[in-house]
């Protein structure tokens, strides 16, 4: 007899699978869109044509340690961005582009001119039948997942971690420190320092660091805003802060009394006393403090965007070369309010040639087509930036040139 709570499991595991959200001890939701949904449904259905399939695709592949959902639907497919469209996996298996497991046998099935990728393997044998046979399984997960992820998460976690861009007016209102323990000048990992809010304690004009319940005590610290400019316009965008540590707030702001000279009673600001936690290169007094955002999820569904985006690469994060290779990150310059989200596949172009016609007697000057030269994704966006991974990429890429709409 099948209990309540067991149908509802099964349902629920099989609209999780269908939407592409984690089912597990500790599930998680991950974002989806209309699009990626009507896609999900769709694609579990019909699959994808013959034709998009990678010439050598395997008819079956066992997933390995280490494998990432890129590197499995590279086998698998001409565009790997494309491989939320591939698995149209049985759904009551908690199959979904969010859970495949190392051990798993992947199988490649092909009808009528369409292909879909599945956990289990078609029966063929016996008679055709309506009846579908069910039978109990029970999958055991450690609360660390062993499910595999999109992309090595070695290539984008730091930035999550490190990575930020802000207003002129936010970081010029950031706290600050303002002195070290015995006059230090350089800080570094388990020492003492103080800093001040930008209004100061006691101000009505903002709000002092604290302690207190609810209050932050988790900070970034970052140093020299650098304002990142539209390649063509030259407007200022927004302002990439350089991460240098962490800091905990051990004690907030305070103001005492004391007399002064005169004798006359006189108030001092008491700056908050901060831990240094975490260094990436030396404080020092002058950084600023930005509070720590939430840890952000290290999944992602490569998916293009559902309108037309054209944009420039405005930076090679953290690089002084000239450059941007495979699994570097690049800012670009659109963003949240463009239309722009987390896992959205763009196609890098190489600037065609300018040069003349050798052919015509009057040398007339001619540019050549731009050509495709790799892929990026965007895996984390601000109003009108975003950072975004190389993927591919065929020739370097650089400041200047140009994305749009994958094919």
């Amino acid at each position: 007899m099948q209990t309540i709570s067991g149908r509802f499991s099964q349902i629920s595991i099989a609209a999780a699978a269908l939407l592409g959200i984690s089912v597990g001890l500790h599930a998680q939701n991950f974002p989806i869109t209309a699009d990626q949904k009507a896609t999900a449904t769709q694609v579990a259905q019909t699959g994808v044509p013959l034709g998009d399939l990678a010439p050598n695709a395997p008819d079956t592949y066992t997933v390995k340690r280490g494998d990432t959902l890129w590197a499995i639907s590279g086998l698998f497919l001409k565009n790997a961005w494309r491989w939320p469209e591939l698995w149209g996996m049985n759904l009551q298996d908690i199959s979904n582009p969010h859970r495949i497991y190392p051990g798993q046998q992947l199988y490649l099935e092909k009808s009528n001119g369409r292909a879909v990728l599945r956990t289990r393997q078609a029966q063929t044998d016996g008679p055709p039948t309506d009846t579908v046979r069910v039978s109990p399984r029970t999958r055991f997960e450690t609360l660390a997942d062993a499910s595999i992820p999109t992309l090595a998460p070695n290539l984008i976690e730091p930035f999550l971690n490190e990575a930020l861009i802000v207003d002129e007016a936010m970081i010029s209102n950031a706290p600050r420190i303002v002195a070290a323990q015995e006059g230090r000048v350089l800080l570094s990992r388990g020492d003492r320092a103080y800093a001040r809010s930008q209004y100061g304690a006691g101000s009505t004009n903002g709000k002092p660091l604290s302690i207190d319940k609810g209050e932050p005590v988790n900070y970034r610290v970052f140093r020299n805003a650098t304002p990142l400019k539209d390649p063509t316009t030259k407007a200022i965008l927004g302002y990439e802060a350089q991460y240098v540590g962490k800091a905990e707030i051990a004690r907030g702001e305070s103001v005492t009394g004391s007399t002064g000279k005169d004798g006359k009673p006189q108030s001092e600001i008491v700056p908050a006393t901060i831990d240094i936690v975490a260094t990436k290169e030396e404080m020092r007094v002058g950084d600023r403090l930005l509070v720590e955002p939430p840890r952000e999820l290290l999944n992602y569904i490569p998916h293009a965007p559902s309108t037309t985006v054209t944009g420039q690469i405005v930076s090679i994060y953290g690089s002084a070369v000239t450059n941007a290779a495979e699994n570097q990150v690049v800012v670009i310059n659109r963003g949240a309010r463009d239309g722009l989200e987390r896992g959205h596949v763009m196609a890098i172009l190489k600037d065609g040639e300018r040069l003349q016609d050798k052919t015509d007697s009057s040398r007339t000057p001619i540019k050549l087509p731009n050509e495709r030269n790799g892929l990026m994704m965007v895996f984390r966006t601000f109003d009108a930036l975003s950072y975004a991974l190389v993927l591919q990429v065929t020739d370097g890429v650089k400041v200047g040139d140009r994305f749009v709409n994958p094919n």
